[in-house]
Order: C-alpha cells, then structure tokens, then sequence
C-alpha cells in the first residue's frame, strides 16, 4: 500500500508533496483509497462534504467503529502525516481477518478531506462542515490564491457542492473515532516508546496580517521618506519568536505574500499568517496579543497601516477520559505487545480531524514515533518496524472496541 500511495502527488523537485484539495492529485489519492476498500469487499462512500468512507458491515446500524485520517498535504509535505493512519487502518483491518476476529459492530475506514487547509487557507474543512462547525455560508466564501472558490473546486473535481453543510445523523452512528497519526514531536523518541495516546490537543489558531504602507522606487526613495511595510512585518516576526520563547508557547509566520512584489519596488503590502498555539487558553491570548502590540508600536513609528484578522481557531480539546482509559487498558493487557508498562499519554500543539469531531463523537488518536520530530517536510519519517507496532496497536484497539 505504502509503495502505490507514495507517488501520488509528490513534487520531483522538492521530494515533498502537494496534495491539495480537489486537485488532480487528489483525485487520484482518493482513487487510491477506493481500490483499497473495494479490494476488501468494503463498501464505499463519499458524504456530502466530500469525506470517504469505507464501510465493513451496516453503515446505518448505531454504535459503528470508525478509524482513519486524512491523505491531503500541506506544501511539500511529509508522506506520513495523514497517509500513515489511512495506510494503517487498512492494515489493521487485514490483521483483524488474519486473527479470525468477529465484528460485533460496524467498522468503517475514513479518509477525511482538507484536513491540512493548504489551498482554502482552513483547516479540517471536511470534518468541520460534517460537526456543523463551519457553516455553509462560510465554506462558500473559501477561496484558494487563484479566487477559486470551494463549490467551483469541488465541482470541477465532479463533487455535487450543493449539498454542503452539517451531517448530525451519521456522526450520532459512531460509536468511537480512533485516529492514529505519525507524531509530530519526539516525545515518543525521548521515552523509547514506538507508540502512544493523545491526551489533549493545544488550542491555535491562525492570524492574518495586513500590513499596509507606500510603493516606491526602491533606488531613488530616501531611507528616511519610505513607509516600508516589510519592515514592521519583519520585527513582528521577530516579536513573535520573543513572545513565544518567553510564555514557553509556540508562533510562526509560515506564509507571507507582497504586493507588488518586484525585486526594485518598496512594497505597498505585505501580508503574513500567523500561525501560534500554547498549552493552554491563557497563554494563548498573551502570546498573540504580545504580537499584535509589538506590531502595532513598530507601524506607528513608521507610517504603516495594520490589520490583523483571525481566519480561523480551535480551543483546547481534551479527548475523553472514558475512551482513551479504555484504550490504554486494550494495549496494556494486549498479548501481541512485548511490554506490560502503560502507554505513554501526551498532548500535542498539532490539530487534527479527530480534535474536531471529538465533540460529537468519543474520540481518541493514537501517534507512531517519529525519531526526529520533523514534521511538514520531506524529512518526516517513521521507522517500518514503528508503523508495524502502530498497526498492531490499532487492530488491538479496534478488536477492543468492535469486536468483543
């Protein structure tokens, strides 16, 4: 599976990949993900905001298992995050059968979409449309860099759009969420464990920036006469490393655009997001409000105008005790681990489908070691012998949950 999966969207250049939503790369991911389930006798379907679902038993029946991830990307990602829970459900899924495990319940295999919100500028739209989350209204209004918006997208990729919105009954179906994900941390690195489970995920969000000042010749216009926008954007990046580095949080501009953009040109606009996350609401809000006051004194003292809009945020979500207790006690007993220690529990500052339905369904996300932290790069890795514990992990989890 991973051999087929790998070359999907993958950028020559880069060695990263560009699995955007509704692209052609995407087309052929979930292409992918239908051969799969229909190569297991699943029955496939795509709701009405484009997630997949892969079914094994009656999907209308209460109480269903679900388990799964996401395969988009963000720009020259990783080939782990996302496809590693999507791979490995599968593969519990064959090791189930090769037990000779009896399904109890419904079990269905998910493949979210736009979890990473790399073309729409929004995460998780897929799961959030379906939580009632993110209102139709507002995902109509989403578009990419090209003015495209998500309907026209979706259309173009042969999705009814139309029929967008919330998906209360199908989410009222689900017994429990199980979503495992390549960690993006080495906490599992600095215990030496190949596996474990989420405890919380940060609240974040993203923030953009407007800073707008004056274009001008960059040859002929004195230092001392230039409103130069790019001058506060860079001290507020600069600010917000302080910030983050002084509340123990994290902040980064990852994207920024100018306008007009010339090499010999003052900019006229330059435009950052603002991606921060903490441990915790309180710290949160200083860090960000650290920012925006650094930035606001620095455009002052130059003659620059500034907006700073919040595109999006996700609180702190805490993944039930009850579920994620249970799944502890399934791995901690299971005879195909090697170890009768508990599983590590740990939080992350990475948000991910299963944060988002984690209010209308129980939820829990397992994570797979990975030995250097990186994520959202070409560099992100899992060690084979690291996937296959996470494999067996989650057929432990899922035997627990569907089949006894």
């Amino acid at each position: 599976m991973w051999r087929e999966l790998a070359p999907l969207g993958r950028n020559e250049d880069s060695g990263g990949y560009r699995r955007y939503a509704w692209t052609a790369a995407d087309t052929d991911c979930r292409a992918w993900f239908r051969a799969q389930a229909e190569a297991r006798g699943l029955a496939v379907e795509t709701d009405r905001n484009g997630n997949q679902w892969a079914w094994l038993g009656d999907p209308l029946a209460a109480g269903a298992v679900v388990t799964g991830s996401h395969l988009d990307s963000v720009p020259d990602g990783g080939a782990f995050d996302g496809p590693l829970g999507v791979v490995s459900s599968f593969a519990a899924l064959d090791e189930l059968r090769r037990r000779g495990a009896e399904f109890v319940r419904p079990l269905a295999i998910t493949n979210f979409g736009d979890e990473e919100g790399a073309r729409f500028g929004l995460a998780c739209v897929g799961s959030r449309l379906a939580a009632g989350q993110l209102t139709v209204e507002a995902a109509h209004r989403l578009r990419d860099a090209d003015g495209i918006t998500l309907p026209q997208a979706m259309e173009a990729a042969g999705h009814d759009p139309g029929a967008l919105g919330p998906d209360p009954e199908r989410l009222a179906r689900i017994g429990a969420f199980v979503e495992l994900h390549v960690e993006q941390g080495r906490a599992l690195d600095l215990t030496g464990d190949p596996v474990g489970i989420a405890s919380a995920i940060w609240p974040h969000g993203r923030w953009r920036f407007d800073f707008r000042g004056e274009a001008n010749h960059a040859g002929t216009t004195r230092l001392a006469d230039r409103r130069d926008p790019m001058l506060t954007y860079a001290e507020t990046v600069l600010a917000a490393r302080r910030e983050a580095e002084l509340a123990g949080a994290v902040a980064t501009f990852g994207k920024v655009a100018v306008e007009p953009n010339g090499v010999n040109a003052i900019p006229s606009l330059v435009r950052g997001w603002l991606d921060s996350r903490a441990a915790d609401q309180d710290t949160l809000d200083t860090v960000v409000a650290g920012i925006e006051q650094a930035a606001r004194e620095h455009a002052a003292r130059t003659g620059v105008d500034l907006d700073v809009v919040r595109e999006s945020f996700t609180p702190e979500i805490a993944f039930g005790h009850a579920l994620r207790d249970e799944i502890g006690a399934l791995l901690k007993g299971s005879a195909n681990r090697d170890t009768g220690h508990d599983i590590p529990v740990l939080g992350t500052g990475a948000g991910h489908d299963a944060g988002i339905l984690s209010a209308s369904v129980p939820t829990a996300m397992l994570f797979v070691r990975n030995p250097t932290g990186i994520s959202h790069s070409p560099a992100e890795h899992a060690d084979e012998n690291d996937c296959a514990a996470g494999v067996t992990a989650l057929a432990d989890v899922l035997e627990g949950l569907a089949c006894r």
